[in-house]
C-alpha cells in the first residue's frame, strides 16, 4: 500500500467520512480492480429480471444502482484528473437522482452495464497508476467542498462498496 495515497483529515468534507475510512488501510489501485469481480459476481447471481426490481418503493433498481455506481465513478475521476492537473476552477455538483432518472439505465441490457463498469475501472485505474505521487495531495473544490486527488479516489472505493453492502443485503 502507497502510505502517499492515503488522504489526511480535512482533505475531503465529513460525509465521505464512512466511504474513506473503509478503504483506509487497503491498496486502492488494487481494490478498485477487485470490486469489478466482486459486483461482476452479485450482479451475474441476480440475473436480468431480478436486477429491474427495486428492493423497496421508491427505491432504485439494481441496474439504476449499478448505472449510479458508474456515472459517480465518472465524476469523481474526473475531478481527480482535474484536481492533480492543478485546475483552480471550482467543478459542480450533481443530482445523482436526475442523473438516474435521465440515464434510463433499465433498458440496457445488464452485460453491457456490467462490461462499461469493468471498462471504466480500468480506465479509473490506469490513471491513477500514471499520476505523479506528487499530485496525490492536491486539492480542489467541487460542490462547493474542498477534496484531494487521494481522497476522491478513495471516496470512489468506498462509494462503490457501501452500494455492494447494501445490495447484498437487500437482494439475498
Amino acid at each position: 500500500m502507497n502510505e502517499l495515497l492515503v488522504p489526511h483529515e480535512g482533505e475531503y468534507e465529513s460525509y465521505y467520512t464512512g466511504y474513506v475510512n473503509w478503504v483506509i488501510g487497503k491498496d486502492v489501485p488494487t481494490l478498485l480492480l477487485e470490486q469489478v469481480d466482486e459486483i461482476r459476481k452479485f450482479y451475474e447471481q441476480m440475473g436480468e429480471e431480478k436486477s429491474l426490481l427495486a428492493y423497496e418503493t421508491g427505491k432504485w433498481t439494481g441496474k439504476e444502482v449499478l448505472g449510479h455506481i458508474i456515472d459517480t465513478d465518472r465524476i469523481m475521476t474526473f475531478r481527480a484528473l482535474c484536481f492533480a492537473r492543478g485546475e483552480k476552477a471550482a467543478l459542480p455538483g450533481f443530482d445523482q437522482d436526475q442523473y438516474v432518472a435521465t440515464a434510463d439505465f433499465n433498458n440496457i441490457p445488464l452485460s453491457a452495464l456490467l462490461e462499461d463498469f469493468e471498462l471504466s475501472r480500468k480506465a479509473l485505474v490506469s490513471l491513477l497508476k500514471n499520476l505523479p505521487e506528487s499530485t496525490y495531495a492536491n486539492i480542489g473544490v467541487a460542490n462547493g467542498f474542498q477534496v484531494s486527488v487521494r481522497a476522491l479516489f478513495h471516496i470512489i472505493a468506498g462509494h462503490a462498496q457501501h452500494h455492494l453492502n447494501v445490495l447484498m443485503l437487500k437482494y439475498k
